[in-house]
């Protein structure tokens, strides 16, 4: 299949959303049929009249399966795909010792900030032809001033003298040969000196409430009473074009356009994963630990059932976000959750454990297999890694054992046992002179054996 872009994502069938997330994730059909038709359903609704579209809401989705089997990977992968604002959040992480938590407000807050970056990121990208002459013209004024910073008294009168019209020239002549080995790139190891703006630091109050968890930015309240302090650094030009870009960029940039359009795409397109939502599934107790974790889940509950939540950048609307949640609930069961929350996640989906096979193709079959990561990380060095297939079978029945003997976490075992595979060859790299390494079965048992044989190192190492 083509590349897929935001621009004709719109235009992918469910079977073929499942086909793009089956380049990155193994396995797990049933978890990505559910999403793909989540994600066409959203865009079904944009075809809808404008009755029909307020009526139409996410059907959110709870993925329920042990750790390491591709829960958040199918939902970051997802929003990448869609071009949709995406976070992912703990739920434990609202509720701490002494019930005291982070408002859950502030992941839709967290959000709109990612939805603003994303637009932002989309404009600069169509000023980008403008900027390189305006940092070319900073960098100028630098090396070579343009000679418009004062004007003669004498001068008001249109009278130039002969020799300041010639200085005059040639400074117009000298700009013009150093714009033009600016732009061919001669001149990126030159010094320049440039007034850079200094940021001013955060300022805070004692015993006032976090001011963004009250949609509140206290610097930006200050910043236009704050003076603009500048201070003189020396670097090459190669830095100074880093430096000044993104300045630049922001001048050509309308704000307003940048956040209205951040607001919308948050609101209609926004992806949030709610990660271990098995941990503040509590009991029926009133005291102690499940106390908190009910407050949690019904705090949550007007954000996930929809309500309008204040940030900074204006009230955004939660009715038509879509939310994840995901947990491994072996402890306890999505009934545990209070009834309304249940009732916000229609779409069930249970992910099944990996297996020996699936670590096979997790190795070697997704464009960011592990094992195609640690050859182009060695062959930088100049080290041409290659895995035999026995070698590759050999390590995912390693990582199957270990997860079936200690504790299953799924395809992060397999970076464990990998990285501790290849240690010693990432250590010696640059000093090997074989430049061709092969990793075989005997490799692998040689290397491993003595670990996963002994159950109490292996804890510990593995």
């Amino acid at each position: 299949m083509q590349e897929v872009t935001n621009r004709n994502f719109d235009l992918l069938t469910p079977k073929q959303i499942v086909e793009e997330l089956d380049k990155y994730i193994i396995g797990q059909d049933d978890a990505k049929k559910a999403v793909a038709i989540a994600i066409r359903n959203r865009i079904r609704r944009q075809r809808l009249s404008d009755e029909w579209r307020k009526e139409v809401t996410p059907k959110n989705i709870l993925l329920i399966g042990p750790t390491g089997v591709g829960k958040t990977e199918i939902a970051r992968r997802l929003a990448q795909l869609s071009g949709s604002p995406f976070l992912k959040v703990e739920a434990t992480k609202f509720t701490e010792v002494g019930y005291v938590g982070k408002n859950v407000d502030s992941m839709v807050r967290d959000l709109v900030e990612i939805a603003v970056n994303m637009v932002k990121q989309e404009k600069i990208k169509e000023v980008e032809y403008k900027v390189k002459d305006l940092v070319n013209e900073r960098i100028l004024d630098a090396m070579l001033p343009s000679g418009k910073q004062s004007v003669p008294f004498a001068n008001i009168f249109g009278f130039q003298p002969q020799q300041e019209q010639h200085e005059d020239q040639d400074t117009k002549r000298r700009r013009t040969e150093l714009r033009e080995k600016l732009k061919n790139g001669e001149l990126e190891d030159m010094e320049i000196e440039l007034d850079i703006e200094i940021s001013q630091p955060g300022v805070g109050f004692i015993g006032v409430p976090d001011m963004e968890d009250m949609g509140i930015d206290f610097s930006q309240v200050l910043g236009n009473m704050l003076p603009k302090k500048t201070k003189k650094r020396r670097m090459k030009i190669s830095e100074a074009r880093r430096i000044l870009t993104p300045i630049e960029s922001e001048k050509l940039i309308d704000m307003d356009e940048v956040i209205q359009k951040a607001l919308s795409l948050a609101q209609e397109r926004g992806i949030i994963f709610i990660d271990e939502l098995d941990k503040i599934a509590g009991g029926d107790q009133t005291h102690g630990p499940d106390v908190s974790r009910q407050g949690v889940q019904r705090d949550l509950l007007p954000i996930i059932e929809g309500t309008t939540v204040t940030t900074k950048y204006g009230p955004v609307k939660t009715d038509f976000m879509l939310f994840i949640g995901a947990g491994a609930f072996h402890m306890t069961k999505p009934t545990d959750l209070i009834p309304e929350l249940q009732g916000r996640f229609p779409i069930r989906v249970e992910l099944e454990p990996l297996r020996k096979e699936d670590f096979v193709r997790i190795l070697t079959e997704p464009e960011n297999a592990l094992i195609k990561q640690y050859k182009a990380l060695l062959y930088s060095d100049g080290i041409e890694l290659d895995f035999t297939p026995d070698a590759i079978d050999e390590i995912a029945q390693t990582a199957y054992q270990l997860n079936e003997k200690i504790e299953n976490i799924g395809a992060r075992r397999l970076y464990t046992v990998v990285e501790k595979l290849l240690e010693d060859i990432m250590f010696e790299a640059p000093d090997i002179e074989e430049k061709k390494v092969v990793i075989d079965k005997s490799f692998v048992i040689n290397k491993l054996g003595h670990i996963t044989s002994d159950e109490n190192l292996s804890s510990y190492i593995l």
